[in-house]
Order: structure tokens, then C-alpha cells, then sequence
């Protein structure tokens, strides 16, 4: 029996993968041995690509917003990594962001942004890459969710919503897809030291409240995220459908 967790000559691609967690898993499935595309919007990604090709793999990089994106543009994204890696295996549905507010005060167009990206966006590319893979017979596609689609946070209620309802999709896709060999799992991060947590970890009486909670009193790598991605991404997880694989230092243990 060989490696289960060999990624050699599968596609991947990792949406948000210049920076934070996303960047960590498109590095551990390059070093797993997969191809690696990625997007980006504001982080240029060529420190990230030069990394993937230095692990022997290809690499690929194109520009998405996914504030305001349509089915052509899913189309467009998911396109672009069959033609730059020539074919797909695995979508990672990393993409997101948050918006802090009172619920009292949060306007509407900050909630539409953040369903946009971290909701719509998913379920769109899942959509196009979906097609793909099940009339291929085979894929992955793995959705980064949150602890906080198992809680309810404070001041974000936008992205608290965005990462309850992935789970849903998550386990609406599993029911339809499961069948045709494509499996759909998700990953909830917890405390992460990435940009969408700076003002946390830079506010001493929160950041000290957040430490602890945690079990492990400390704040993740993004690196740290990325064995269960390739866990998922690999043959060793054939027989996950519909999963939440939480890594959080056991956050919700607590």
C-alpha cells in the first residue's frame, strides 16, 4: 500500500492563497506533491508561488474579487486552474473576510460584502468546480469554515452567518455529490494569526481573553491548519463526506 496521503499530480486549487491560512495550505498540498493554483486580490502571491515551485511542483496565480462575483466569473476561476495545471482534483474554498460592528450599527452593504465573499463566492465555485468533478468521477472540495459556525462570536454577525451557512453547503453538497465520488468536507480553523484576527491579537485585554479560553494558550500558526487539508485533499479521507475537522488548540472543548 502506498503513502495514502501522497498528493502527487493532483490539481489544487486554493482560493485567498497568497496570505494567512490560505497560504498555508497551498503550501502543505504542494508539499504533499500537488500542483497549486491560487488566487489573490490584495497580497501579491509571488513569494507564495516561488515557495510552491521551489517544492518541485507547478504553481499559478490569478487575480479574483470575489465581492461581486457571478457564475461567469466562477466559470472564469475555475477555468484558469484546469488550463494552468491542466485539470482540477481539488478545490479549497479558503477566501474570506469580516467586518467588526456592532449589530446595532452594521450597515447593509458591510453584511452583503462579507455573504458575498465568504458564502456566495463558495458556493458558486464549488458549482463550477462540482460539474467537473462529478462527471469525472473524482474530487475534492474542501471549505474553510470557522469555530464560530459553532458559536456565536461578538460584533460579527455577518461572518458568524457566512460560516454557519458553509457548513450547511458543505453537507447539502456531501448529500448530491457523495455519490458520484466527490467528496465535500470542511475545516474550522480556530484562532488563527492572520490579518483578519491583527486587531484581536492587538488589543491586550481581548487578546489575553482569547488565550484564556484556548486549551493550547496560544494563537495557531496557518501552517498549523494545513495537515488537515491535505488530510481531506488525500485518499486517506475517500470515506469523509460532509465532515467539520475542527483545529482550534481546543477551543471549543473548553
Amino acid at each position: 500500500m502506498g503513502n495514502p496521503f501522497d498528493l502527487t499530480g493532483r490539481k489544487a486549487l486554493v482560493t485567498g492563497g497568497a496570505t494567512g491560512i490560505g497560504e498555508g495550505i497551498a503550501l502543505g498540498l504542494a508539499a504533499a506533491g500537488a500542483d497549486v493554483a491560487l488566487t489573490y486580490r490584495s497580497h501579491q502571491p509571488d513569494d507564495t508561488l516561488a515557495k510552491i515551485t521551489a517544492l518541485g511542483v507547478k504553481g499559478a496565480g490569478v487575480n479574483a474579487d470575489f465581492a461581486d462575483m457571478d457564475q461567469t466569473g466562477a466559470e472564469e476561476v475555475i477555468g484558469f486552474a484546469c488550463d494552468a495545471l491542466g485539470g482540477l482534483d481539488i478545490l479549497v474554498n479558503n477566501a474570506g473576510i469580516i467586518h467588526r460592528a456592532d449589530s446595532t450599527d452594521m450597515p447593509l452593504d458591510d453584511w452583503r460584502r462579507v455573504l458575498s465573499v465568504n458564502l456566495d463566492s463558495v458556493w458558486l465555485l464549488s458549482q463550477a468546480a462540482g460539474r467537473r468533478m462529478v462527471a469525472q468521477g473524482s474530487g475534492k472540495i474542501i471549505i474553510v469554515s470557522s469555530v464560530l459556525a459553532s458559536q456565536g462570536g461578538l460584533r460579527v454577525p455577518a461572518y458568524v452567518s457566512s460560516k454557519h451557512a458553509v457548513v450547511g453547503l458543505t453537507k447539502a453538497l456531501c448529500n448530491e455529490w457523495a455519490p458520484h465520488g466527490v467528496n465535500v468536507n470542511s475545516i474550522a480553523p480556530g484562532y488563527t494569526a492572520t490579518d483578519n484576527t491583527q486587531a484581536l491579537r492587538d488589543d491586550p485585554d481581548r487578546s489575553k481573553a482569547l488565550l484564556e479560553r484556548i486549551p493550547a494558550g496560544r494563537f495557531a500558526d496557518p501552517s498549523e491548519i494545513a495537515g488537515a487539508a491535505v488530510f481531506l485533499a488525500s485518499d486517506a479521507a475517500n470515506y469523509c463526506h460532509g465532515s467539520v475537522v475542527t483545529v482550534d488548540g481546543g477551543w471549543l472543548a473548553r
